[in-house]
């Protein structure tokens, strides 16, 4: 009977000690998987200055965290204050994705090979326009009628990077022979605002009688409440234009490539969306900016300097 009692014995104690044994692996598996988690390599997105609205801040927070969860990374989101600075960090691979403009992302392709991953749906639609608006109290519904008083016209483009604030309408500004450059042109003044809010703001504010601005933001500040539609008009509308994309360095690997679409492609949240002026994102390729780079390269845009 002590034999039998013994033996049982033994027996409970090699299971107590195997099961603590398994605990202390999984245990151990667990720590190691969390602490790899947390040492993957940071991913970093630099963004342009399109707009410096607050809205923007909460979107891109509530998008670090989409990405973070979809990746199982951190992720860092960079703002940069000029145009060429997102340009020189993804060339330097100091970031690993940029949020463009379109003009800012040809010249981002010819210079560091940047390929497009992503842009953005408005109402359904990859494209955008370039605006030129006045206030809605001035006497000028179009253009030409603008261009009868051009010597009284101070006008405002956004950022000389800009491709709806500064290459497009800068482009058929010139086709009617009325604007060479910033200090060669047959208007009264004009000024480059560093932004398509500050452009809005200027023309309301009296400072200036019309500008170019992003439709999509333009449309977006109006459904935000930062503008009233009722302030402005709608004089001039370019042709359209395939919007801002995201893109990332040409090394990167095609699943992370593929992660990144089905991210994005994802999101529903409003909050990140309005901002951006879309209804959603979708994929964009290299081949979609085609006909922007042909007028990039006839402005003579691809050679120079960004700001």
């Amino acid at each position: 009977m002590k034999q039998v009692i013994f033996t049982l014995f033994f027996a409970f104690i090699l299971v107590i000690t195997g099961c603590g044994q398994n605990d202390e692996n999984v245990n151990r598996e667990g720590t190691d998987s969390s602490k790899e988690n947390e040492t993957k390599e940071e991913f970093v997105i630099g963004l342009i200055p399109s707009q410096s609205e607050g809205e923007m801040e909460t979107a891109m927070v509530k998008l670090q965290a989409i990405l973070e969860q979809e990746l199982e990374r951190p992720v860092k989101i960079d703002h940069y204050p000029a145009y060429n600075g997102v340009v020189e960090a993804l060339i330097h691979e100091h970031i690993d994705m940029a949020y463009f403009g379109p003009l800012t992302y040809v010249i981002a392709h010819e210079r560091s090979g940047a390929e497009a991953i992503i842009t953005q749906l408005v109402d359904g639609e990859p494209y955008y326009f370039s605006y030129i608006i006045t206030r809605s109290d001035s006497s000028w519904d179009t253009l030409d009628e603008l261009l009868l008083d051009k010597e009284n016209i101070d006008f405002a483009f956004a950022s000389m990077s800009s491709t709806s604030g500064s290459l497009i309408p800068g482009v058929a500004l010139k086709e009617r022979g009325v604007f060479r450059t910033e200090d060669d042109h047959d208007f009264k003044t004009v000024r480059y605002t560093g932004s398509h809010d500050i452009t809005a703001q200027v023309i309301l504010n009296g400072d200036v009688h019309a500008g170019a601005i992003d439709s999509a933001l333009f449309q977006s500040m109006i459904r935000s409440g930062n503008l009233d539609a009722d302030d402005y008009k709608i004089i001039w509308q370019s042709e359209p234009l395939f919007q801002y994309p995201w893109a990332v360095h040409p090394n990167m690997d095609d699943s992370l490539k593929q992660q990144l679409q089905q991210a994005f492609i994802g999101i529903t949240d409003e909050e990140i969306l309005n901002p951006f002026g879309a209804s959603a994102f979708t994929t964009a390729t290299n081949e979609d900016y085609a006909s922007l780079r042909e007028a990039a390269i006839i402005d003579g845009r691809m050679d120079a300097p960004l700001d």
